[in-house]
């Protein structure tokens, strides 16, 4: 499992622009599976996703696609964990 972490880079005026692309990004690897969650930071200086992809050079390559890291909005950083703890009715994402 991955936590993919934007930071932005440029003022929110001009990431503002490509939220549109990105939200159309999210909805495409929602439907195919890689994602569980997303949502902004807060306070508002980029988001988070938590990604469900095999490998992490999938992950990386999802990351760089996403249009706020490809038109330089945004930063990211990439951090592969094991779930294996769970709350009530989550237990299905363990990766023991």
């Amino acid at each position: 499992m991955f936590l993919i972490l934007l930071t932005y880079k440029k003022p929110l005026e001009d990431v503002d622009r490509v939220v549109p692309a990105h939200m159309r990004w999210l909805a495409e690897h929602y439907a195919a599976g890689d994602f569980l969650l997303s949502g902004r930071k807060q306070p508002r200086t980029g988001g988070v996703i938590l990604a469900t992809v095999p490998t992490r050079a999938a992950a990386e390559a999802i990351a760089r696609s996403d249009p706020l890291v490809s038109e330089g909005m945004a930063e990211l950083d990439i951090v592969e964990f094991v779930a294996s703890t769970a709350a009530p009715g989550l237990e299905m994402l363990k990766e023991l």
